[in-house]
């Protein structure tokens, strides 16, 4: 079991760590201000980079909980466009953008408990139990929506995601600032709680965390669940963006999500991870996005690199482990 005092040990080459992301950051930053240095150095572009970074940002802070656990996730990306569609099912039955938030968020906490429970109860490796749900879940939103995009009033939701908030002094959209303050009560949840500290455990040895008296099954449906919230927020931020209910939104999301924690410096075997991390990661990612737009690079040519990021992130993480042992 990891005992928070070794946390605490590890904090120096945790801030060493940190040090990749955020070189990674600035150097994307570099590259592309050099290529389209008037468009993507101005400040609105930065606006608009940050409420795009919201999205996997928000998906990042659930699924570093799930890959430190040891775990992974594939439904998120299905999981956001249920949600989406359901908040604006929602918002044309009652036109109550708090009714439909609750819901949006609601059914993204159902898709991750029964994630959970397929895992623990029927023994399912999470690869296969999520990506049956990735399926069940793009399969529902499409049933919801017949197979088209459904529009709705969107109330002030958009105004989550507007790039110049009606508040100027704000800065950036109000999803922003959310996704900042979820993070931060979330990296407590996982640094400072014992929940934390048994998802650390857990990721680290399955079987030594059960023998130590935690409660596993009952832990990873939580940590699950809360995967599952956030990918229902991120579907209602979706909502928000698009104002439009899309069953076919976010289709592989989950690598933009799960790339993001990885290049955050959580290891895919499991027992660590940083949201701090994650999210650094959320913004690289849409700054290479945004960067692509702005030099005219293809969007196959965005998901080529967006693969061999994966790749050389886990590569890395394996080099460093193998060193470490």
């Amino acid at each position: 079991m990891i005992e928070s005092n070794g946390r605490r040990v590890r904090l120096v080459p945790d801030l060493r760590q940190m040090l990749g992301p955020v070189l990674g950051l600035v150097l994307v930053i570099v590259i592309f201000g050099i290529i389209a240095p008037q468009s993507f150095l101005s400040v609105y572009n930065f606006k608009v980079v940050a409420a795009q970074s919201v999205i996997v940002g928000l998906g990042a802070i659930g699924m570093t909980f799930v890959i430190t656990s040891g775990g992974i996730d594939l439904s998120v990306g299905s999981v956001i466009a249920l949600a989406s569609v359901l908040t604006a099912l929602m918002m044309q039955q009652f036109d109550s953008p708090v009714v439909a938030i609750a819901l949006g968020v609601g059914i993204g906490a159902v898709c991750g408990a029964v994630n959970g429970l397929v895992i623990t109860g029927l023994r399912i490796v999470p690869f296969i139990a999520t990506l049956g749900m990735f399926g069940i879940a793009r399969g529902i939103a499409k049933y919801l929506a017949g197979e088209q995009k459904i529009d709705a009033p969107a109330g002030w939701i958009p105004e989550l995601m507007a790039k110049e908030p009606s508040a100027s002094w704000i800065l950036v959209a109000p999803g922003v600032w959310i996704t900042i303050v979820l993070g931060i009560l979330m990296a407590i949840l996982l640094n400072r709680t014992t929940f934390g500290t048994n998802t650390f455990a857990i990721g680290s040895n399955e079987s030594t965390a059960r023998l130590c008296g935690i409660q596993v099954r009952r832990t990873k449906i939580l940590i699950y669940m809360l995967c599952g919230i956030f990918a229902g927020l991120a579907g209602v931020m979706q909502f928000g963006r698009l104002t439009v209910g899309d069953p076919t939104t976010a289709l592989g999301k989950e690598l933009d999500i799960i790339a993001a924690v990885v290049i955050g410096g959580a290891s895919l075997a499991g027992g660590e991870g940083r949201i701090s991390g994650a999210l650094v990661g959320a913004v690289l990612m849409a700054f290479l996005a945004n960067g692509c737009t702005h030099a005219g690079v293809p969007n196959y040519v965005q998901e080529i690199i967006i693969g061999i990021i994966i790749i050389a992130a886990v590569a890395l993480d394996s080099y460093r482990h193998s060193g470490s042992r």
